[in-house]
């Protein structure tokens, strides 16, 4: 009776571990044909002048040229009519192979530098990742 009951523990512990190690291959395949997105708001101080906005933006489309983990970019301004953008007004998209190249971007110092200019400037910023398909 002893040795069924091992047994029987040995083979729940094996399913486990086999549901383990494929939930970890489930999520490296959700990331192959994928794209990480890296979506940044900024709703700018009311003093901040249209020129120092145009700097802020000028200098965040610089950054694909410095940080070559940056697979592409893309930026606008809120046309929205549902008038629900609460204050934020300038948009942007950077899109990233994978985790590795925002653990790249994040402390590199083009990035930092960026976060510097901008910094005082932005009342209010929202990041938002996330994985789109390709």
């Amino acid at each position: 009776m002893q040795r069924w009951i091992w047994c029987t523990v040995l083979g729940v512990a094996a399913l486990g571990a086999m549901r383990m190690a494929d939930s970890t291959s489930t999520i490296a395949a959700d990331a192959a044909g994928k794209q990480l997105r890296h979506m940044v708001l900024f709703k700018f101080k009311a003093e901040v002048t249209p020129a120092q906005v145009q700097e802020v933006v000028d200098a965040f489309a610089a950054l694909p040229k410095k940080i070559d983990v940056i697979t592409d970019f893309e930026s606008g301004t809120d046309v929205s009519v549902e008038n629900k953008a609460d204050g934020f007004t300038h948009g942007f998209l950077v899109t990233f192979k994978d985790e590795k190249g925002r653990e790249i971007y994040l402390p590199h110092p083009a990035h930092q530098e960026f976060v510097k200019l901008v910094g005082p400037r932005i009342d209010k910023v929202l990041v938002f990742d996330y994985w789109a398909k390709k």
